[in-house]
């Protein structure tokens, strides 16, 4: 195996993403705006909170995101965790009904090295998933179609929880 060294990328791995620390954090900001719309909040839970990805995968990558600025699911309290799980599980009942998908992907990226975009403050992931929706676009043109409107998928989604009873409904 051939090795390439550069030590002077040492000093650049010891402080990856420090340059964004003084910045506040968008999911903290996003529940405490109460500009829902704007933010593409789409439902206050209990302990946790729903909102849209602003750079989805798919029409509908959903985030599932505690109310707690923590960095791992370990930090926690115990009901919020569950509350989350369980909020998933709701929420596949709406992508059921409302957009139809035939698969999911679900999970999270924990820390920088685990793929987080957002690594200070855990969350999960739901993209609805169709076929045909991998194409060659991504790979040819670095492009991503998306085939519906923000606006239009916050609606529906909304919508949709609307009949659905949770336990974890934020009563407000």
């Amino acid at each position: 195996m051939d090795r390439l060294w550069s030590p002077w990328r040492s000093q650049y791995i010891q402080t990856f993403g420090t340059a964004e620390e003084g910045k506040g954090c968008v999911f903290c900001e996003a529940l405490a705006s109460r500009r829902d719309d704007e933010m593409y909040l789409v439902k206050r839970h209990r302990g946790c909170f729903t909102m849209l990805n602003r750079y989805p995968y798919n029409s509908g990558h959903l985030l599932v995101i505690p109310n707690d600025h923590v960095s791992s699911f370990l930090d926690l309290d115990t009901s919020v965790y569950h509350e989350m799980t369980e909020v998933v599980r709701d929420w596949l009942r709406v992508f059921e009904t409302v957009v139809r998908p035939q698969g999911f992907n679900i999970g999270s990226n924990i820390g920088r090295v685990g793929g987080a975009g957002i690594d200070q403050h855990v969350h999960m992931h739901i993209v609805p998933r169709w076929s045909g929706d991998a194409n060659f676009m991504p790979v040819i043109a670095d492009t991503k179609v998306i085939s519906e409107s923000m606006d239009e998928t916050l609606r529906k989604l909304r919508n949709g929880f609307t009949g659905l009873e949770s336990r974890y409904s934020d009563p407000a």
